[in-house]
């Protein structure tokens, strides 16, 4: 044990200057490392977000698509009849604020032509309602026969 070699006080030193150098050059390359990995990620939750916002576009369009072809329903059936008699209840009475020379010669204000206008106006309204359901049922049959 006496022929041991004693270590010169510089090798330590250099030994010690090597290992920061290391050190040095390896926390630079982490830096540019994280700077790779969050520009990465940033352009990963960049696409993400597009193909979800296409996603929810498209959702949203067949979701609209849904609505145009489903049948009406008996509540949007009511519906439409109740604004129906609301608009015919405004134009009643756009139709006697009229002058009388602007309005037909059935309507002198008597109890017929009273009934005459009711009465046309109901044929009006049956025939609208006749074409609506020709229309309906066209449609339905043209539905079932492409689901067949």
């Amino acid at each position: 044990m006496a022929n041991r070699r004693t270590t010169p006080k510089e090798l330590p030193d250099a030994v010690r200057e090597a290992v920061e150098r290391t050190v040095q050059a390896t926390v630079g390359s982490a830096q540019n490392t994280r700077g790779r990995t969050r520009d990465t990620l940033d352009e990963l939750v960049k696409g993400a977000e597009n193909q979800a916002r296409e996603v929810r576009e498209r959702v949203r369009g067949a979701i609209e698509e849904l609505e145009e072809r489903r049948p009406a329903t008996q509540e949007d059936l009511g519906a439409l009849r109740k604004e129906l008699r609301a608009i015919t209840r405004r134009l009643d009475a756009i139709e006697r604020r009229l002058p009388a020379k602007r309005a037909s010669s059935s309507r002198t204000g008597n109890a017929r032509g009273a009934k005459t206008k009711s009465t046309a106006r109901s044929k009006k309204v049956a025939a609208a309602r006749s074409a609506a359901a020709k229309r309906s049922s066209g449609a339905r049959a043209s539905r079932s026969s492409r689901s067949r």
